[in-house]
């Protein structure tokens, strides 16, 4: 399971930081992520980051949130995080964490937290 917090309101220009803790199984082995879904809207790619974190490329972004956002993973206490730095209103959606193959859609992706909310007012 995963288990995502951090989110909340904030306004244009601020900065949060989203965990998501995995439980019942070590999620070491797995590339993990970040998506995000706005009201309407299709759940969208944010970022991901590789098991093989020593290797250039682990960590990858969308467009919208490359040099704003990091991501990152401490794979002893089972956790990925998401720095946002930067917000934008557009920023706006429910944040879920994911752990699966790797890529940048959601089937590649097989397990799921439940999301946290995250409002960016301008």
């Amino acid at each position: 399971q995963l288990q995502a917090s951090g989110g909340g309101l904030a306004r244009a220009g601020d900065s949060l930081s989203l965990s998501c803790v995995a439980s019942g199984r070590t999620f070491r082995d797995k590339a993990m992520a970040w998506f995000r879904q706005a009201p309407g809207l299709e759940r969208e790619f944010v970022a991901a980051i590789s098991q093989f974190t020593w290797i250039d490329g682990s960590t990858y972004y969308a467009d919208s949130v490359k040099g704003r956002f990091t991501i990152s993973r401490d794979n002893a206490r089972n956790t990925v995080f998401l720095q946002m730095l930067n917000l934008r209103p557009e920023d706006t959606g429910v944040y879920y964490c994911a752990g699966g193959g790797g890529g940048r859609t959601v089937g590649d992706y097989v397990y799921w937290g439940q999301g946290t909310l995250v409002t960016v007012s301008s």
